[in-house]
């Protein structure tokens, strides 16, 4: 009876990098997905805009210590001047002194005359348990939200001009330009999902979007270290296309950066879901948010992005196009790192025997090791019976 080995489970193949799913010849797919959901967002952008907060667009905050629910506060206030139930209300607790305290927003256009603010603040008062003047009413302009976006825009373009001399200097000029690339992918992608869901474009969600470019950019440029480390083994070889040697380094560093994106942002939804939403601390939410489609967006482009763009326009180079051509002849047959991978991670060119076949179903090699011959050989077998020795004469 022969034992049968058990095959491991997907995601003990996925955690030791035994994977061979196609990231680069798939990118039309990938693509599609990215350019239907950018279209809809900037669809949504020129219809209904960005949900600025007040700190952008100026108007007028209400505050009032009081224990009372958001959605108490926001009936109240609707009930008093209607159009204000959609303002936006926020419960601020003092973690020393554990005073808990109401904040109404109201843009500009929402705040018509005198006798609303009023209407506003009696109610508040009123909900308060307390005198109106002991509701504390400020303006705000929108001009300090427009230096912030001034500010803003003037760190993402030295940022985007540094990053892309240092990816430049480090590893070449098409990695440059799939970064980048991906980075305004990661832009438009957010900005559409800030649209159509309507969430709120607060002072902290510009810096936390400024944040989730430096985890996008580091996210790919893991990615495109291990892309260009094994340009030099398996690549220089000419017995694979670029792509297949993308497809390899992605398969290979595919695990860290599920766990890294997964490290990142299971924390932020605890803050997000636990804080803002189960304990109302909604000065977390602006920030919290920000974070979460960010880093999700910088993980799906560094993967399905930048990689497969940066394999389309290496195929264009002329070596690459020939082995391309020479390849294409070849029966292709699935590639997994196992396969083509000595046991410290650096490949074998040894184990490549045709060009393209270098691996079978299930991660083993197709390519058998050949005996290694004995220097002194033993004499082949022959059917023929011995000679029978002659009896001689004794003496």
């Amino acid at each position: 009876m022969t034992a049968t080995t058990k095959q491991p489970g997907a995601f003990r193949r996925l955690f030791r990098g035994e994977t061979s799913f196609d990231f680069a010849g798939r990118w039309r797919r990938w693509f599609a997905i990215s350019g239907a959901v950018i279209v809809i967002g900037l669809a949504s952008l020129g219809i209904r805009g960005l949900n600025f907060s007040i700190d952008f667009k100026g108007g007028t905050i209400w505050t009032v210590s009081s224990n009372a629910s958001v959605a108490t506060v926001r009936a109240a206030v609707g009930a008093a001047v209607p159009g204000f139930g959609q303002s936006t209300v926020q419960v601020l607790t003092n973690s020393l002194t554990h005073k808990r305290t109401v904040q109404v927003e109201a843009a500009a256009k929402v705040t018509g005359n005198q006798s609303e603010v009023a209407a506003v603040t009696n109610a508040l008062a009123k909900v308060a348990h307390v005198s109106p003047n002991q509701v504390s009413l400020s303006d705000v302009g929108p001009s300090w939200g427009s230096v912030i976006t001034d500010k803003a825009i003037e760190a993402v373009i030295v940022f985007l001009i540094v990053v892309s001399i240092y990816i430049w200097l480090r590893f070449e000029g098409k990695m440059a330009v799939a970064a980048l690339t991906a980075l305004v992918h990661d832009i438009l992608v957010t900005v559409g999902i800030y649209s159509l869901s309507g969430f709120q474009v607060s002072p902290d969600t510009v810096i936390a979007f400024l944040t989730i470019l430096g985890y996008s950019l580091y996210d790919t440029i893991v990615v495109f270290d291990r892309v260009q480390e094994n340009t030099r083994g398996l690549a220089s070889s000419n017995r694979l296309t670029y792509s297949d040697t993308v497809n390899i380094s992605m398969n290979q560093v595919l695990a860290r950066s599920l766990n890294t994106s997964l490290v990142a942002i299971l924390p932020i939804l605890s803050i997000l879901v636990v804080g803002a939403w189960i304990l109302g601390a909604t000065a977390l939410e602006d920030f919290g948010l920000a974070l979460v489609v960010g880093l999700t967006t910088g993980a799906y482009s560094s993967i399905f992005i930048a990689s497969p763009l940066l394999a389309l326009m290496k195929e264009r180079e002329p070596r690459y196009a020939e082995i391309r051509r020479r390849l294409g002849s070849a029966p292709r047959r699935k590639l997994t790192p196992v396969a083509v991978a000595g046991p410290a991670g650096e490949f074998d060119d040894d184990d490549l025997d045709v060009p393209g076949s270098v691996a079978g179903d299930g991660g083993e090699a197709q390519a058998q090791a050949q005996p290694i011959p004995l220097r002194n050989p033993p004499r082949p077998a022959t059917n023929v019976p011995p000679r029978p020795r002659k009896k001689g004469r004794r003496g």
